[in-house]
């Protein structure tokens, strides 16, 4: 079985950095999760009338209105197969900031029909995301979301223009520092740049076999549509 990556990617997911294949490589069968620790150099937001809408975001764990700089920073990636039997990739971001503690999180599965990664985003998995990948001509990785869609018990509905918020991440490895370094832009096609964070990290990866997927990374409620 392909990692998620590796189907999204095809015969591109061996352009990418050996770094970042091992990192993006790995499947719930192989008993291992990557968690990385670091420091953002910086979080930012849009202006003014961006906070309530990111503070909004609060409540299910997607983007947060605060800003900073010099962040302690976790990524915990973890591949299982959820409640419906998909290959599940989680993406759950904590940025220690100085007054409180906030999350990013995301799961994502892959979809066979439309053959693109759906992105959940938050703790609900109300909101979701196609995503596209692709690998840039030094081995790193872009991801773009597309299309928005809101879900919930009997709702599945595409998010207005005005709701919605597209990123656009880059994670590459430099083989100098030796750290993953990452540039993330969240950008509403109306109001323009949202959200966004710079850094960079290392990981180490852990034995699943050992200690099960940790609890705290899965959503709350998991969607079974695609």
């Amino acid at each position: 079985m392909n990692s998620l990556f590796h189907t999204a990617l095809g015969d591109d997911f061996f352009r990418l950095h050996p770094r970042l294949q091992e990192r993006f490589g790995f499947t719930s069968t192989d008993g291992r999760g990557c968690v990385g620790h670091g420091v953002m150099d910086r979080i930012w937001r849009g202006p003014a009338y961006t906070r309530p809408f990111l503070a909004l975001g609060t409540m299910r764990n997607i983007m947060f209105p605060e800003q900073g700089r010099n962040v302690p920073f976790t990524i915990e990636n973890y591949a299982y197969p959820d409640s419906y039997g998909r290959e599940t990739l989680t993406f759950v971001r904590t940025f220690e900031l100085p007054r409180r503690r906030r999350r990013f999180d995301a799961t994502m599965v892959w979809d066979p029909h439309r053959e693109v990664i759906v992105d959940y985003l938050g703790t609900h998995q109300h909101i979701a995301a196609d995503l596209h990948l692709s690998v840039d001509d030094q081995g790193g990785l872009r991801l773009r979301s597309g299309q928005m869609r809101f879900r919930g018990p009997g709702i599945d509905t595409p998010l207005p223009p005005a709701a919605t918020a597209g990123a656009e991440v880059h994670e590459r490895y430099d083989d100098t520092a030796e750290v993953f370094r990452i540039d993330v832009r969240v950008v509403n096609p109306w109001f323009g740049p949202v959200f966004g964070y710079t850094g960079a990290f290392t990981v180490r990866y852990v034995d699943t076999d050992a200690a099960p997927v940790p609890a705290s990374v899965k959503p709350y409620r998991e969607q079974a549509r695609y």
